[in-house]
């Protein structure tokens, strides 16, 4: 007879890499709520932070509103301004790592470089080099945590002459932070996220920016979401009012989770009408009688195909005496500046690249599973996943903000959470139940990826949706399926992770029986000094059963939200 009564844990360890944002949470969740377990974070960088610690171009900012880009048990009263800058998300998330004491986990300067599964002691071997001398460790772990998320591997563009010039070439990315740009001739490469919000600060400072529009983008935030600085009082306020700065990101959170506003993103939906017609809107007015110039940029595809920015200052600044607004791909680079799509060259001193990052979702090193797989390699042409958590043939692994990840279709912060917790429930089983391993069955990953593809030709997402016109990074430019979003709402995906659907793994036991953890006979509740082993007598019952889900008695139909759209109502307070 086993001696360990039943759900008796095992110790667990687990390797984690990256301590961003993913990697902090699931730090925070161990701790929390498990005893017997080492967890290692191994962070290349110098400090927490991750695309937060690395970006420090001039501008930098999260473009959705700083008091919902927080944990959601951690607000933060003390923002700047409702779109908070890199440097302040860098040090909220530092001073995450030191109020919980996380940092007693996590290795900077460390950067995993190689991991392999190893099938006969059924754990991951995992390689990382320390940077200060170059040394190559290797660590073992029964579960590998990937936290790296995607907006960390960044890269020029692919542009014939990009490195005869001879000026001075930096990436948004990988900012020079000693570069002064003040008189200079500066040509400006791209406007995505980065593109737009280094624009203005390029604007400000430089004799003359050159901006290379390859394409148009909708830039203007929602109404309600305008850019506020906060006054002295006003975070006093958040400080000493909890409740109301509560109710503050309630009401921004609740609007950009409605189902209204998620509407937008079917195709042919009156919200998608309304919302880009409003856009456009406020687009013409800020880039006032450039007509010429509101042609090249305002969009013909549809709102939310890419991913819509705040922009704030950016149109304005491209109507501004020293800039100019050059449509179209660049022909070509030179020794000393850029030949336009019309053929007009442009003499610069400096030329940034704001080019974004390589968002295939395949690892920057390699991850080895069952047999020697090598994950990129299977990932070469889709990222096939379970539920963005999870691949096949990799067992014990797990991924934060993976492939179809609700990445930018609502918050992500607690996008986050839900992925963390849905992992904490998996180790938490591994640990009371003398599993060996997990791994999400062929079938399940097939009928994901089935119903994925199917929910997204509904979308603007799509190709077919006229966003083939749109060149966003949420969608494979070979095959064209949409690999960076999750087929539904934030909502959807948090009632989709709520619960594991553990009949979805393939399960290896440690002693080949399933029930071996059933041990003794003996619960741990009997056995402990301090436990209540009657804790299931109560005074009445305390609630549901089920899961605490709506009823869908008064929901609004479908059809008629799409048909119908919804009464506009701006977010007050962002």
């Amino acid at each position: 007879m086993h001696s360990r009564p039943i759900h008796a844990n095992r110790q667990l360890r687990v390797i984690c890499i990256g301590a961003g944002a993913s990697g902090l949470y699931l730090a925070y969740r161990l701790k929390k709520s498990f005893t017997d377990f080492t967890l290692q974070i191994y962070e290349k960088n110098a400090d927490v932070g991750g695309t937060w610690f690395e970006n420090r171009y001039p501008g930098c900012a999260c473009d959705i509103p700083a008091h919902n880009y927080t944990y959601t048990f951690e607000p933060n009263p003390a923002w700047s301004a409702n779109y908070a800058t890199a440097s302040e998300i860098a040090a909220y998330f530092a001073g995450f790592a030191d109020k919980y004491g996380l940092r007693e986990y996590i290795a900077c300067q460390h950067e995993v470089v190689h991991a392999e599964w190893d099938e006969d002691r059924a754990e991951w071997m995992v390689r990382v080099r320390r940077s200060a001398d170059g040394t190559v460790l290797e660590q073992r772990c029964d579960f590998l945590i990937n936290a790296a998320g995607i907006l960390n591997a960044w890269k020029y563009p692919d542009i014939p002459g990009l490195d005869t010039f001879e000026g001075t070439l930096v990436h948004t990315a990988h900012w020079d932070e000693t570069l002064d740009v003040g008189g200079k001739r500066v040509g400006l490469i791209g406007n995505g996220s980065s593109g737009v919000q280094v624009l203005p600060e390029l604007q400000r400072k430089a004799q003359h920016v050159t901006a290379f529009i390859r394409s148009a983008t909708w830039v203007s935030p929602a109404r309600g979401m305008e850019y506020h600085q906060y006054t002295e009082e006003e975070k006093r306020n958040f400080r000493e009012n909890p409740d109301q700065l509560l109710a503050v990101r309630k009401q921004t959170e609740g609007f950009m989770t409605s189902a209204a506003l998620f509407s937008m993103f079917i195709q042919g939906s009156k919200a998608q009408e309304v919302l880009a017609q409003d856009m456009e809107t406020q687009m013409r007015a800020k880039l006032g009688s450039d007509h010429v110039l509101a042609k090249s940029i305002i969009p013909d595809f549809p709102l939310g195909c890419r991913r819509p920015t705040p922009g704030i200052n950016y149109l304005e600044s491209l109507g501004q005496p020293n800039v100019t607004a050059c449509p179209g791909p660049i022909k070509e680079v030179t020794r000393t500046g850029c030949i336009a799509a019309d053929g007009s060259a442009h003499e610069l001193d400096v030329l940034v690249c704001a080019t974004g990052f390589d968002t295939t979702f395949r690892p920057r090193f390699p991850v080895l599973g069952r047999e020697a797989r090598d994950l990129a390699t299977q990932w070469a042409d889709e990222p096939r996943n379970y539920l963005s958590l999870a691949a096949r043939h990799f067992p014990n692994y797990f991924m934060f903000v993976g492939p179809n990840c609700p990445i930018g279709s609502g918050p992500i912060m607690v996008c986050i959470e839900a992925a963390g917790d849905y992992m904490a429930r998996m180790l938490n089983r591994w640990q009371k139940e003398g599993i060996r391993s997990f791994e999400p069955k062929a079938a399940a990953v097939d009928d994901f990826m089935t119903y994925k593809d199917r929910f997204m030709a509904s979308t603007v997402w799509h190709a077919r949706a006229g966003s083939g016109r749109c060149r966003s990074w949420w969608r494979d430019s070979r095959s064209g399926q949409v690999t960076a979003l999750w087929p539904g709402s934030t909502v959807h995906y948090l009632e989709a992770l709520a619960t594991p659907r553990y009949d979805d793994y393939d399960v290896d036991y440690v002693g080949g029986n399933r029930f071996d953890y059933l041990g003794n006979g003996f619960a741990q509740r009997q056995l402990a000094a301090n436990a209540d082993p009657v804790w299931y007598l109560r005074t009445a019952d305390e609630g549901e059963l089920l899961p605490d889900l709506m009823s869908t008695e008064n929901a609004k139909d479908l059809g008629s939200l799409l048909r119908d759209g919804f009464e506009w109502t701006p977010a007050q307070g962002a």
